[in-house]
C-alpha cells in the first residue's frame, strides 16, 4: 500500500526541508520513498542491492516524468562509494537487512552540516487487524500465514537465508554508538480505508522476503493457486477492505 499522503508534509516540516540539497534513499526498492520526496530537494539518489528493483525504481521515474534522481545498483555496506554530501539520507524498511554498525558508520561521512538521517518505520504490505465493519471482506491473513508455512516450513524464511529469532533488534543502540544524536519521533497515516484487489494481495505476499517467488521454486504455480483460491473463498468479487497502519519516523542527527 501507498505511503500516507501527509508524509511528505512532515517531513518537510521536521526537518525546514527548502527545496535545496540532496536526499539519498538507501534500500530503495522500486522507489515508492524516492518518488515521493524527491520534489522537496534539488536532486536525489536511490540506491538499491537488487538490480530488478532499481530498474523498476527507473521506470516509474520516468513514467511520472521525474528526472532528478541518480539510480544506483549498490549495497549499502559499499557506501560512501563516491555519492557525495546528502541533506537527508533516508532508510524505508530496509536498514535491519544491513551491517548496521558499518552502514551507520560510513553513512555518518556523507552528510551535510544540516544533514538528517530518517528511518521509516512501515508495514505497507498489509493493514490493521480489526473486527470493525469494513466495505469488503478483510484479507484473510490468518490463513495466508498458515499457507506459506505449509509450503515453505514454520521458521519464517529471509531470501536465502533464515530468520528463527526474526530480525535485527538494537536500532539505537547502533546509532548512539556511531555517533547520531537523537531521536526525533513522528507518526503519520493511519486508519484509512483502502480498497485492495485480489491481485493486489497477492502481489504484497510475494513482495516480502519471507514468501518471495524464488523461496517456492517449482512450487511456485501451486503456491499462488492455492493462494487465489483462499482470496475467492473469502471475497468471491476480489475486492478486499483494510485500514491502513501508522507510518513511522525517527529522525537522527549526525
Amino acid at each position: 500500500m501507498a505511503y500516507p499522503d501527509d508524509l511528505v508534509a512532515a517531513v518537510r516540516g521536521q526537518l525546514g526541508l527548502d527545496g535545496a540539497g540532496r536526499l539519498l534513499d538507501v534500500g530503495c526498492g522500486p522507489g515508492s520513498l524516492t518518488l515521493l520526496l524527491a520534489p522537496l530537494f534539488e536532486a536525489a539518489v536511490g540506491v538499491d542491492a537488487d538490480g530488478d528493483m532499481v530498474a523498476e525504481a527507473r521506470r516509474r521515474a520516468a513514467a511520472v516524468g521525474i528526472t532528478t534522481i541518480d539510480w544506483r545498483r549498490l549495497r549499502a555496506e559499499e557506501l560512501p562509494a563516491g555519492l557525495g554530501e546528502f541533506r537527508v539520507v533516508t532508510f524505508a524498511q530496509s536498514f535491519h537487512w544491513m551491517d548496521q554498525p558499518l552502514v551507520a558508520r560510513r553513512v555518518r561521512e556523507m552528510f551535510t552540516a544540516d544533514g538528517a538521517w530518517v528511518h521509516v518505520h512501515a508495514t505497507t504490505h498489509r493493514g490493521v487487524d480489526g473486527d470493525d465493519p469494513l466495505p469488503q471482506p478483510r484479507p484473510p491473513w490468518d490463513r495466508v500465514d498458515d499457507l506459506v508455512r505449509h509450503y515453505l516450513g514454520p521458521v519464517r524464511r529471509a531470501g536465502r537465508t533464515v530468520l528463527p529469532d526474526g530480525t535485527q533488534s538494537g536500532e539505537e543502540e547502533v546509532m548512539r554508538q556511531a555517533g547520531y544524536a537523537g531521536p526525533a519521533r513522528i507518526d503519520v497515516g493511519g486508519g484509512q480505508v483502502v480498497t485492495r484487489s485480489a491481485d493486489d494481495v497477492v502481489a504484497s505476499v510475494l513482495s516480502l522476503s519471507s514468501s518471495a517467488p524464488h523461496l517456492f521454486g517449482d512450487r511456485l504455480p501451486a503456491f499462488e493457486a492455492d493462494l487465489r483460491g483462499l482470496l475467492d473463498a473469502a471475497s468471491p468479487a476480489g475486492l478486499f477492505s483494510e485500514r491502513t497502519r501508522e507510518v513511522g519516523l525517527v529522525i537522527w542527527r549526525p
